[in-house]
């Protein structure tokens, strides 16, 4: 009889234990008898925030291995390390909007296989297909990706100091009525995608037939639009407090009632609001998820590179998206970290997240333009080097 624990034998032992319902059952790294070998590693490349330990240990207890983790702030960065040869660094890479069909199409992530990830079932409709198409590849055909959570650059406003009337426009970041309380983020992709569809909206041309046959995408501008957006953003620079780098500086800002509207990922507004809930602030502060002329929204993902090659990995890759996708486990993500899960957990959060996260309004997804990959990458940092100038 030998004493060696095979990879695989450790995955089976822990997935026969979780159908007999040992949920925190911890099993023994592979023993190898020359100490050279470790315990089997999965390796994930994503945003930090979403490196929540009690998530993660349960996992490693829960299948005896061991989760490393590296970190970017965006998909451009992320793109360019698997593309660096990350992909043998890393079993999974995270991505949202249409990032995870770019990297199908340049062979840096391989399929998904939903069989293998019973917690699917729990996802909201809204993120999967027919009513999401972005997790599958170009062709509509092959699970590329698996959901995680969702959200969009909505603005915060604070409502005794903007008009109602201009509170839920694209129209109110370059609005001169409120000159001098104005903030956007330091991210010109973001800021060109928003003033592209103001720019479109205006032009008249958002609706109508579009140069490549496929409806308006704020990442895939005409020249006139691209045009129209930089006049729009060097009219905005005059009218800004600051550009922020980080949530921690725009809350300050909001707080102070020294920028009285900002686009962000409405964490800064959950904070806000739950403080004006508890009674220790009177601040009025809205969050617009889905502006009158169309947004910006996300919805962030699971991808399986193309470095996993062995069976026991793959499977395991699998095991990590399933177990994230946990019930149990994406509540802790809408309260720990304040992203709204594409799992339904309103049974399982505070009324309170559920308002906040939208949990209610999941189909506001489908009126959000998604982040996406600048069409012409040379035309738009030209653009914001201008916009940077002027």
């Amino acid at each position: 009889m030998t004493n060696d624990v095979t990879r695989r034998g450790v995955l089976k032992s822990a997935a026969a234990a979780t159908a007999a319902g040992i949920v925190g059952a911890a099993f023994p790294a592979p023993y190898i008898r020359n100490a050279e070998a470790a315990t089997l590693e999965l390796r994930w490349l994503g945003w930090e925030h979403y490196n929540v330990r009690p998530i993660v240990e349960g996992f490693e207890r829960q299948y005896g291995v061991r989760v490393s983790a590296g970190f970017f702030d965006g998909n451009s960065e992320a793109y360019n390390k698997l593309r660096g040869g990350g992909t043998d660094d890393f079993d999974l890479v995270m991505a949202d909007g249409f990032w995870p069909r770019l990297y199908a199409r340049q062979g840096l992530t391989q399929a998904v296989d939903y069989g293998k990830i019973a917690n699917m079932n729990a996802v909201f409709d809204d993120f999967k297909a027919p009513n999401y198409m972005l997790l599958l590849d170009d062709a509509g055909e092959t699970p590329i990706a698996a959901p995680n959570c969702w959200g969009g650059y909505g603005f915060t406003v604070n409502m005794d100091r903007v008009d109602d009337a201009d509170a839920r426009s694209v129209g109110l970041l370059f609005n001169e009525k409120y000159a001098g309380h104005l903030s956007t983020s330091a991210r010109f992709e973001e800021n060109i995608a928003l003033a592209g569809i103001l720019a479109a909206h205006q032009l008249g041309t958002k609706d109508a037939a579009r140069p490549d046959g496929k409806s308006f995408n704020p990442y895939v501008l005409t020249d006139a639009e691209l045009a129209r957006a930089k006049e729009l953003l060097i009219k905005q620079k005059g009218l800004l407090l600051t550009r922020w780098n980080d949530e921690d500086t725009l809350e300050r800002l909001l707080r102070a009632q020294a920028v009285w509207a900002s686009p962000e990922w409405s964490g800064i507004y959950r904070r806000i609001h739950f403080d004006r809930l508890d009674g220790t602030s009177n601040l009025n502060m809205i969050h617009v998820l889905k502006p009158e002329e169309g947004g910006l929204g996300w919805v962030d993902t699971w991808c399986i590179t193309t470095g996993v090659t062995d069976s026991e990995t793959l499977e395991l890759a699998h095991k990590w998206i399933d177990w994230r996708l946990s019930a149990d486990n994406m509540a802790i993500v809408a309260t720990d970290v304040g992203w709204s899960p594409t799992v339904d957990v309103r049974d399982r959060i505070p009324e309170r997240y559920v308002e906040t996260l939208f949990l209610n309004n999941t189909a506001a997804i489908r009126g959000l333009y998604q982040f996406d990959a600048p069409s012409s990458p040379e035309k738009w940092e030209r653009v914001w080097s201008e916009v940077e100038a002027a």
